[in-house]
């Protein structure tokens, strides 16, 4: 098994908790966050469909995960998923998404590690002051005394929310429901 294979029947999935209920119909706030590719972006700005996906963390092939990791529902998987949003990222433009980005809490220099080692073709961005998450209410867990996201992501067309996916499990297969709903959807 790779690593971005997961034997997903022993990962104990995410319960939908109602805490992105809200997100569709909003528009992206005004929030500039720092991009692993150099220039920040400001999501109020984007225009077009935007797919933002938001995880936990990753992590370093250097560095362990936090305890118990594995045991907590809708943690595992940040890296292939990342991996599929990779791999369908031409197909993904091709079905007219003009803006891709993962977003977490962790560091921009901690995530370009990440995409540098995954060959992302498109930016991770850095909401290490959680001002995105604040402003949208996203929701979230404290681990090993840090503050993370939990995995969602949001379709966006011309700077408001149109589409929400949470909980994502399992996370490899996010890029496929994204695509699946781009096809049925009439821009």
């Amino acid at each position: 098994m790779s690593l971005t294979e997961v034997d997903w029947s022993l990962i104990p999935s995410p319960s939908d908790d109602g805490k992105a209920d809200h997100l569709e119909g909003k528009a992206l706030p005004d929030v500039t966050l720092m991009a692993t590719t150099g220039p920040s972006v400001t999501l109020s700005q984007l225009h077009g469909i935007a797919v933002i996906y938001v995880y936990p963390m990753t992590g370093r092939p250097d560095q362990g995960l936090p305890d118990g990791w594995d045991d907590i529902p809708g943690a595992r998987g940040c890296t292939p998923q990342s991996c599929a949003f990779r791999d369908h990222h031409a197909e993904l433009s091709a079905h007219g998404v003009r803006h891709l980005f993962g977003v977490s809490t962790q560091r921009s220099d901690y995530q370009r590690e990440a995409a540098e080692r995954l060959h992302l073709p498109f930016p991770l961005l850095s909401d290490a002051d959680r001002q995105l998450g604040n402003r949208l209410n996203l929701p979230g867990m404290e681990v090993a005394g840090q503050y993370l996201h939990k995995r969602l992501t949001m379709i966006a067309v011309d700077g408001v929310i149109k589409k929400v996916f949470y909980p994502v499990f399992p996370p490899d297969k996010d890029a496929d429901n994204v695509i699946d709903w781009l096809r049925s959807y009439a821009v």
